[in-house]
C-alpha cells in the first residue's frame, strides 16, 4: 500500500462501536471517543445511515477514533472503503484527513469519509442530526439491521 496516511479512522455511524456496521471496522484497532470539528452530519432516511459533510467553523460531530496497528489497518481499509462506497461511480463517499480531538484533549489527524453526493442532502428524506451524535437518532437502524 503507497503511503496509506495515519492508521486511523474517524467513525461517526454505522461503524461505530456497537452499531450495526462495526464489524467491517474488523480487529486489530482501539477506539477513543473523539469530536470533529467544521463538519455537519445528516441523517438520510429511509437509507438509514449517515451522511457527513464540511459544515461551518463552529459545528461538531461526535463519533470514536479507531486507531490501528499497522497490518490490521491495511487489511481494514478495503472493507472500510468498499461499505462506504468509495470506488461507486459516482463515488459515494470521499475519504480524507481531518484534524480531530480525542477526549481528554489530544489532538490527531485522522482519515474521516465525507459524503459525497450533494443533491442527495436537498432531496426529502435528510436532516441535520442537530446533537452531531449518531447515538442520538432514534430511528436509526440497529444492528442487524438491514442497509449501510
Amino acid at each position: 500500500m503507497t503511503d496509506p496516511g495515519p492508521p486511523r479512522v474517524f467513525v461517526y455511524g454505522t461503524l461505530l462501536p456497537g452499531e450495526r456496521n462495526a464489524h467491517v471496522a474488523a480487529r486489530g484497532f482501539t477506539a477513543r471517543p473523539a469530536t470533529l470539528r467544521g463538519f455537519t452530519l445528516h441523517h438520510l432516511h429511509p437509507e438509514g445511515y449517515p451522511a457527513l459533510t464540511p459544515g461551518p467553523a463552529d459545528a461538531a460531530v461526535r463519533g470514536a477514533v479507531l486507531t490501528y496497528d499497522p497490518p490490521a489497518w491495511e487489511a481494514a481499509l478495503p472493507g472500510l472503503d468498499d461499505l462506504e462506497g468509495l470506488h461507486d461511480t459516482p463515488p459515494l463517499y470521499t475519504r480524507q484527513i481531518a484534524s480531530l480531538q480525542v477526549d481528554g484533549g489530544e489532538d490527531l489527524t485522522a482519515w474521516v469519509y465525507v459524503y459525497a453526493r450533494a443533491d442527495r442532502l436537498r432531496a426529502p428524506g435528510a436532516s441535520v442530526v442537530p446533537s452531531g451524535d449518531w447515538r442520538d437518532v432514534p430511528d436509526r437502524d440497529q444492528p442487524g439491521a438491514d442497509g449501510r
